[in-house]
């Protein structure tokens, strides 16, 4: 017969789980046995349907569930580790098929206690280098993997997609190949709600787990009208797509023959260097003033959706001058104080130039523009151009002065699909990376007539969006009123950079993502090395 076994971490918790248990069980009995049988055996709770109450990360797992054969006494600690006064029972497992299923806690690393951080690193046993940086989830999904070392069968968790994205992959995954596990199911990034008061409404992945096999991989996703598709792959890889595994780590500098890309100014000012429009006429400025002392700064949301914003600008040659005037010298004082009071060193430091963003980038001739988060909605990364003496803060990343066919790249529809697969993402937003997103990104060697030729496209963008003025970029990419003129212009911009990849435009994104993993293999084996081949080991 079917057998259920859980863990809960509280005791109230526990004793409901174990009703519910007793409950379905008797509401299968009557509908398939009939209710005179059902209630013969409806008591006592047997050992086919146990809960232990204890700490799932602290549990040994094969003493809840041991291998084929092997006899246990259910029991559980608590978080102290000391032994619960709860009932015990007697369990064997008898043989077939087991799977472990479940649905974690969600947690990434800033909101985990100290206790839960703990439970990690112990889990973890040293493997990594940064454990501290793992979502909590992470602990189920590698106390499954060390389970199913020792017993025949399988594991699926809804988890966070956070799992399956950006830092989290080459941290977490090759941990679980080395411990001999492999996707051998998966359902990508959709939208998970229930019917409570308060619906956090989660963007999760389902990931199946077991040990390596040559049995064909199911990936499962759905389109933006709700229709699941499914395909068959050997290999599903960390990031939920079908291909050999790989594993995209953060870099510095680009691989390809692109520009360097930078943040933007982190302000560190409590608000006193940033400026409205309307409170530019209180500083009392002249027009020569306000020429040397402010610039215009866009965040994400000034870039996207328009708004004006300004911040007090002082290059060190303009400091006495810029002390002499009441106005800007008020707001240096409170600036300075306020990183004087910071627990941060950093801060601290900070305070000797308290006239001054935490960084000052700007740009001098111009600035190419990504905003760091976006709504994935839109069809093409929300980039673009801001003019030369006009600056961006943290919420943006930017290339400072740099040719313009970089711009053709990152509103490709190919960059669109990499950042997609490799970034992490805020809920099911993306979430842009320098270091992992735009500095891993392959791109072919570019001759002068293809960096002519996409910064030709690059121009057509722009111009096609000056056409719809005062349309902001929001207006311009909403998916379900994009102009044709503009979506032209992309078009343009696709079939030019895609030809440089293969000669012809790509068929789907699915064939964009396999030619794109493959340059980066090619790419970063050449650069650093045979990548490693991940041994099974044990923790």
């Amino acid at each position: 017969p079917p057998i259920f076994l859980g863990i809960k971490l509280g005791v109230f918790p526990a004793e409901i789980a174990r009703l519910a248990l007793i409950i379905a069980e008797y509401q299968c009995d009557v509908l398939h046995r009939g209710q005179k049988e059902a209630l013969r055996d409806f008591l006592p709770l047997d050992r086919e349907n146990w809960i232990t109450c204890g700490n799932a990360l602290r549990l040994d797992w094969l003493s809840i569930c041991p291998p084929t054969g092997i006899g246990v006494k259910m029991h559980a600690d608590d978080l102290f580790h000391t032994p619960l006064e709860q009932a015990q029972i007697d369990f064997e497992n008898e043989g077939g098929e087991t799977y472990i299923c479940g649905n974690p806690p969600y947690l990434g690393s800033t909101w985990q206690t100290k206790e839960q951080k703990s439970e990690i690193k112990d889990i973890v046993a040293g493997r990594i280098s940064s454990p501290g940086f793992l979502d909590y989830v992470s602990g189920w999904l590698l106390k499954a993997a060390q389970w199913l070392r020792h017993s025949n069968g399988a594991a699926a968790f809804v988890s966070t997609n956070s799992v399956c994205q950006g830092q989290m992959v080459p941290l977490l995954w090759p941990l679980m190949y080395s411990l001999g596990c492999e996707i051998r199911f998966a359902h990508r990034s959709f939208r998970w709600s229930n019917l409570a008061s308060h619906n956090a409404g989660v963007t999760v992945v389902l990931v199946g787990i077991g040990p390596r096999s040559t049995e064909p991989k199911s990936l499962f996703e759905e389109n933006g009208d709700g229709v699941v598709s499914k395909r068959i792959g050997e290999t599903i890889t960390p990031y939920l797509t079908i291909g050999p595994v790989i594993f995209v780590e953060k870099t510095r500098k680009p691989i390809s023959e692109l520009s360097e890309m930078e943040f933007g100014n982190k302000p560190s000012d409590g608000g006193h260097l940033l400026l409205r429009r309307d409170e530019i006429k209180l500083l009392g400025l002249d027009d020569g003033q306000e020429s040397r002392f402010l610039r215009r700064i866009y965040g994400s949301e000034e870039f996207i959706n328009g708004g004006d914003k300004y911040c007090i600008w002082i290059e060190d040659i303009y400091l006495s001058e810029a002390l002499q005037l009441p106005s800007l010298a008020n707001r240096i004082e409170k600036v300075r104080q306020l990183r004087l009071a910071s627990p941060d060193k950093g801060a601290n430091a900070l305070a000797k130039r308290a006239h001054q963003l935490k960084l000052m980038r700007i740009g001098r001739e111009r600035t190419i523009v990504i905003p760091a988060v976006s709504s994935e909605r839109r069809q093409f990364l929300p980039a673009g151009l801001i003019p030369a003496n006009t600056t961006i803060n943290n919420r943006n990343f930017g290339i400072y002065d740099g040719p313009l066919f970089n711009l053709a790249i990152i509103v490709s529809r190919i960059h669109w699909v990499w950042i997609d697969t490799v970034c992490g993402k805020l809920e099911t937003r993306f979430n842009y990376s320098n270091t992992l997103g735009w500095n891993t990104f392959p791109v072919p060697p570019l001759t002068e007539k293809n960096k002519v030729d996409l910064s030709r496209c690059a121009e057509e963008i722009l111009l096609a969006r000056e056409v719809h003025w005062p349309a902001t970029i929001a207006d311009l990419y909403d998916p379900d009123a994009m102009p044709d003129d503009l979506r032209a212009a992309h078009e343009r911009n696709d079939e030019v950079l895609e030809r440089i990849y293969i000669g012809r435009r790509f068929r789907n994104d699915t064939e964009r993502l396999e030619k794109l993993f493959e340059m980066y293999t090619t790419m970063t084996t050449a650069k650093d090395g045979p990548q490693k081949q991940w041994q099974t080991v044990g923790i």
